[in-house]
């Protein structure tokens, strides 16, 4: 993992209906590790910390999530770990 200080401690939104849950998130982290891009290669970390809104999607089967469907803004992304400049 890239960012292995990841988390998501704020949900400010969490809705659900039969076995979807929606909920939204602030996620942070730090990019200290190498990020696997593929083909054998890998970005060198910046150091540079993220924080961002995010969202997520869960489909439930009882009681264990079945699917995850996470979603974040990636430009926001890229420009806070440093890999575009502005």
């Amino acid at each position: 993992m890239y960012a292995p200080d990841t988390r998501i401690q704020q949900h400010p939104i969490r809705i659900g209906s039969g076995n979807i849950t929606s909920v939204t998130g602030v996620f942070e982290g730090t990019f200290t590790k190498p990020m696997p891009i593929g083909g054998g290669k890998f970005i060198q970390p910046t150091g540079k910390k993220f924080s961002m809104p995010m969202a997520t999607i869960g489909i439930w089967k009882d009681g264990v999530m079945i699917e995850e469907h996470l979603f974040w803004d990636n430009k926001t992304f890229i420009y806070q770990i440093g890999l575009v400049i502005k």
